[in-house]
């Protein structure tokens, strides 16, 4: 969480390449946030703060701009394509707001309205082009933008590349690329160069007997079994030609035994898929757009009942790993995922996989899992078992605008919190805002806090009994029961292993205090020291 002090501290400090002061006492002109949000991830990410003089000596003027921080996560978002955190900061009374902006995906600029925007001294400016090829470069050699020196345009499928005009035109609204030649519209689109074919067009747009011929293992081969027992494949599909011919195929035969899961919520049933379509389809994209082409194994998409698995070979891109997947993005044949975003096919600033761990959490499904990864291949999982559609009708109430402006880790907060399990340190800072949203609650203090649904959660779902049960008991309701049976035992005095038996939902930590608190008041008192020491009722008594 962003904290006063962090706001001082940045103050006292240069306003480096990672720190913008906006005084912004009123408002802040969206254009002008958005090209210092483009610029500030363009370098590096940083963070915008409005509320604060920009020359020195700084000074908190406060800020009524950006009123609901909410709504602008959400624009932004819709803009750019980039999650920015907007937070509200009290420093004494006056009111600062801070926009955390992450930084770009590893080899890709973030553009607003066409340009890509960087600071140079007080002023923004269009990166030059060599600034911007710096950048492309960073993810080493694009294999899928070198040329096919046996490829020619014949090569290419006309129907693959119609498909990719209307996907393109439809993405962009730009009439004149129903027009244009297919010679002009594959070099605007950078799949040919003066008239010389790229390995990302042939993978695209073509030919079987091509691909078959130039490269036979840009395919993908789709499976279906109904068990897991080896043996032949109920079906099996060889796709041996440009991607943009079974662009739609290969979901259909995935949707075709897409099991709908029937849930009864009072008078209404509502069906959840076993695969959502999004989902798939980005696990997919993700297989063609970054598998390594020089290696000759094919792509594998094996479905079972509950279980999809998509297998593309060539492990992560350099500085990839499964820790840092939803943070960083290097994609491995930046021109293929280049006319994927053309054409709408992907989300813009490699937010796909964020997308994916999203949805997952919203059908309360398992997260995406990577665990057959290696040097190799990369392997992804998508389980398709609804665990908790209570927890979905849950997000339903909480509302689709608010969830809309969730960032990632605020959806894979809930997911833990879901399942009750402890909250990893790298999303505590988010359990703050979460709680004064009233989407989940706090409960204990110190080392013994941990965090539930809200109330709300469990009445929907009919069990407020299991909210008493999953939150326990109230500090004072803990002290009568501990007092209880220190006061039978008194004779023989209570250890602290039995005390705990007491409570066995509260951690140790959040006993002791309990049991110290009862001490001060008097209630209590102990005799001994560690395992040795006894619990009795009543003060000490006096020697």
């Amino acid at each position: 969480m962003i904290s006063p002090d962090d706001v001082k501290r940045w103050m006292a400090g240069p306003e480096g390449h990672h720190i913008e002061f906006k005084e912004a006492k009123t408002q802040i002109d969206s254009t002008e946030l958005a090209r210092y949000c483009v610029a500030l991830a363009n370098e590096g990410g940083g963070h915008l703060v409005l509320g604060v003089s920009n020359q020195r000596p700084r000074q908190i003027v406060g800020s009524r701009a950006l009123p609901s921080p909410d709504k602008e996560r959400a624009e932004l978002l819709d803009r750019l394509g980039i999650r920015i955190d907007v937070v509200e900061v009290f420093v004494g009374e006056q009111r600062v707001v801070v926009l955390d902006v992450p930084p770009r995906p590893v080899g890709c600029p973030i553009h607003y309205r066409g340009a890509y925007w960087m600071r140079s001294g007080e002023q923004l400016v269009p990166m030059t082009s060599d600034h911007l090829r710096r950048i492309f470069d960073e993810s080493g050699p694009d294999f899928s933008a070198e040329v096919c020196p046996q490829a020619r345009m014949v090569d290419l499928d006309p129907g693959a590349v119609a498909s990719l005009r209307s996907m393109w035109h439809r993405r962009s609204g730009n009439r004149s690329l129903l027009d244009l030649p297919d010679v002009r519209l594959l070099e605007d689109a950078e799949l040919t160069i003066g008239g010389a074919v790229t390995y990302a067009a042939l993978v695209l747009l073509g030919r079987p007997r091509v691909l078959s011929r130039l490269l036979p293992q840009a395919e993908v081969i789709f499976e279906y079994r109904s068990a897991e027992a080896s043996g032949p494949a109920q079906q099996r599909i060889e796709l041996r030609k440009g991607f943009m011919l079974y662009v739609d195929e290969l979901w259909n035969a995935i949707n075709l035994r897409n099991e709908l899961q029937h849930y009864q919520q009072g008078f209404v049933v509502f069906d959840i898929p076993s695969f959502n379509e999004s989902i798939v389809r980005e696990a997919i994209l993700n297989a063609i757009a970054h598998r390594d082409y020089r290696r000759g194994e094919s792509v594998f998409v094996r479905q079972f009942p509950r279980r999809l698995e998509v297998i593309s070979p060539g492990g992560f891109p350099t500085g990839i790993t499964i820790d840092n997947v939803l943070n960083r993005q290097a994609p491995r044949n930046r021109r293929i995922a280049e006319t994927f975003a053309k054409c709408g096919l992907v989300e813009r600033a490699g937010q796909g996989m964020n997308r994916m761990f999203e949805l997952s959490v919203r059908e309360s499904k398992p997260l995406p899992d990577f665990a057959g990864t290696d040097e190799h291949q990369v392997s992804v999982t998508l389980h398709g078992n609804v665990q908790d559609p209570e927890f979905v009708r849950y997000l339903e109430v909480i509302g689709r605008e608010r969830t809309e402006s969730y960032s990632t880790t605020d959806f894979v907060l809930l997911d833990v919190v879901r399942r009750q399990q402890p909250i990893p340190e790298a999303l505590r800072g988010r359990a703050h805002t979460l709680v004064e949203q009233g989407v989940i609650e706090r409960v204990g203090r110190g080392r013994g806090t941990r965090y539930i649904l809200a109330r709300r959660f469990y009445a929907l779902s009919g069990a407020k009994g299991e909210y008493t049960r999953v939150r326990g008991l109230d500090r004072e309701t803990n002290k009568q029961l501990l007092l209880r049976h220190i006061y039978d035992n008194r004779k023989s005095g209570s250890p602290f292993r039995d005390l705990a038996g007491v409570l066995p939902n509260e951690t140790r930590s959040t006993i002791q205090a309990l049991l110290r608190e009862m001490q001060r008041g008097g209630s209590v008192h102990c005799v001994g020291r560690t395992r040795a020491a006894l619990w009795y009722p009543g003060p000490r008594p006096r020697d």
